[in-house]
């Protein structure tokens, strides 16, 4: 398992997280015309399609192992329930209050992965992922004072997700789903939650799906094919040859590009604690990825 993380997976990542910060956005936009259970129950299966002609044209080993079905369908339940608590959360909250607190999972992932996989916390690791969480709560200052009862219920809605997504990420990294081909993760994920996310949205009353607009069918489009299809494929690849909690530490840049994309789409304002909050979570992202400094041996009589 790599300690480090070279320039293309760090790339990789920061597109990832860029992406991820439009798709709280899309979520909020595609409410208006898709029901929260109904949405996540469709863009699950829509995506749980395309990565199964992916692997089939490509010729992706996958399901050959039984002792994988177990923790398969674990994550699958627990990846259920963070999408489930996010659509819930954004009919409660703003998308840049739920960005904010979706994204304290590194903290679930790193105290969890700290005593369950033995991926030890150091001081300088601890300090990194200390000041990227200042830089968010710099950032959404305004929006962390106390809001409405409504907001509030969103909001733990919301943290609750974290938890859910960090202890996905644990079953992954400490089961037998770590040998696995990352379209099979997925598989397993997008495969359990739709069903899932249909029979809550019976079992909630939704009426289904309303008149839709241009605008909605693209924002669930997005979260369908580009996010819950290519960039999980892409993350749960990074997650079974990388540190959870080195990964996890990238996250922060999320509620960043979800407050860009929120001005430029929903015309949230953007004020300079963003720029400072830049400035502190790429700092702590350095110190979470920065290699272990390499000891040199003294030469005798020196």
């Amino acid at each position: 398992m790599s300690q480090a993380l070279g320039a293309k997976p760090a790339s990789l990542l920061v597109l990832l997280t860029v992406m991820w910060g439009l798709n709280q956005v899309a979520i909020k936009v595609a409410l208006g015309g898709f029901p929260p259970m109904l949405q996540m129950g469709l863009r699950s299966a829509v995506a749980g399609v395309l990565v199964l002609l992916w692997c089939f044209a490509r010729g992706v080993p996958v399901f050959r192992s039984g002792r994988r079905f177990g923790p398969g369908v674990l994550t699958g339940m627990l990846f259920a329930m963070e999408f489930a608590l996010v659509f819930f959360g954004l009919t409660m909250t703003t998308a840049s209050r739920s960005v904010v607190f979706l994204n304290t999972a590194p903290f679930f992932v790193a105290v969890g992965a700290h005593f369950w996989l033995g991926d030890r916390i150091s001081p300088a690791k601890a300090a990194g992922l200390a000041l990227a969480f200042v830089g968010i709560a710099v950032a959404f200052l305004d929006g962390l004072s106390p809001g409405t009862l409504n907001t509030a219920a969103g909001d733990v809605l919301c943290i609750l997700a974290a938890v859910f997504w960090g202890g996905t990420t644990l079953v992954v990294k400490g089961t037998s789903l770590r040998e696995a081909p990352a379209e099979e993760i997925l598989l397993y994920q997008l495969l359990v939650s739709a069903p899932l996310g249909f029979g809550l949205s019976v079992l909630v009353g939704e009426a289904g799906i309303g008149p839709v607009t241009t605008t909605e069918l693209v924002a669930f489009l997005y979260q369908g094919v580009v996010v819950a299809g290519a960039s999980y494929l892409a993350w749960f690849w990074l997650v079974r040859t990388h540190s959870a909690p080195l990964l996890h530490a990238f996250t922060f840049i999320v509620p960043v590009s979800g407050v860009f994309f929120g001005a430029v789409l929903l015309g949230d304002p953007v004020g300079w604690r963003h720029g400072i909050a830049l400035l502190l979570v790429a700092s702590g992202i350095y110190l979470v990825n920065r290699p272990a400094p390499v000891r040199r041996a003294v030469p005798p009589g020196a």
